[in-house]
């Protein structure tokens, strides 16, 4: 089950359809936290152990808060849900976070071994939502992506410190000109029109979310994977 923090399906039902193609054995459903999440929980199997998977990058109290919640509400046995980590931090979501950067023309990728050849700008910022401790988590993912870009990276958060206007002062201090800001969200948990028009604003660049990519694919089924373990193992003992 795909527990989505915002009030719009259709990225994650999009997931939700290519993991079913991925793995025609799942049993994959959506819920919106702030609505049908609750609902399709009490509708899952009883004689089956539900796997949920936040469809976040990082560390979100508020997302986990509302999912402990909705299991509560719906009355299901604590121990028949799994609720996994987050998506990230990851190498899959760099690489995502590169191709949404070359597909909006901030950066430059060989398509064929996926490394940069040039670079479209001085500096990027990856933007994760969940304060401090969600832009500290998604500094792995910052340096992962340097790598792949050859250009300064760093992580902000879009609400909270260090803000994405903290990086861009750093970076126009640094000398940058030509900034991009890469959002590091799956797209439902962030208003993506407001922030392009903030990042247009202040003479920035911006990539689209992560979104549906395949790499979003990959680690729902591993976290989906890592989460049925013990399961497993119970059943092999």
């Amino acid at each position: 089950m795909l527990a989505v923090p915002g009030e719009d399906p259709d990225t994650a039902e999009e997931i939700a359809s290519l993991t079913r193609t991925a793995r025609s054995e799942l049993d994959v459903r959506v819920g919106l936290l702030g609505s049908t999440f609750t609902d399709v929980l009490r509708g899952l199997p009883e004689d089956r152990a539900a796997v949920v998977v936040p469809l976040i990058t990082g560390p979100h109290a508020r997302t986990y808060a509302r999912i402990q919640a909705g299991i509560d509400e719906a009355g299901v046995k604590p121990d028949s849900v799994v609720v996994t980590d987050p998506l990230g931090p990851h190498p899959l979501l760099a690489e995502a976070l590169h191709v949404r950067l070359a597909d909006a023309g901030l950066a430059r990728a060989d398509r064929i071994r996926q490394f940069s050849i040039g670079a479209a700008t001085d500096g990027v910022i990856v933007a994760a939502v969940g304060g401090a401790e969600a832009a500290r988590e998604a500094d792995m993912t910052a340096v992962l992506l340097a790598a792949r870009l050859a250009v300064p990276v760093v992580a902000a958060a879009v609400d909270g410190p260090p803000t994405v206007a903290d990086a861009v002062t750093r970076f126009r201090e640094a000398g940058a000109q030509r900034i991009a800001v890469a959002p590091y969200v799956i797209g439902p948990e962030l208003d993506h029109e407001q922030l392009a028009k903030l990042a247009a604003e202040a003479g920035l660049g911006c990539g689209a979310p992560l979104g549906a990519h395949a790499s979003v694919v990959r680690l729902v089924n591993l976290r989906y994977e890592v989460a049925m373990e013990p399961f497993i193992g119970e059943v092999q003992e």
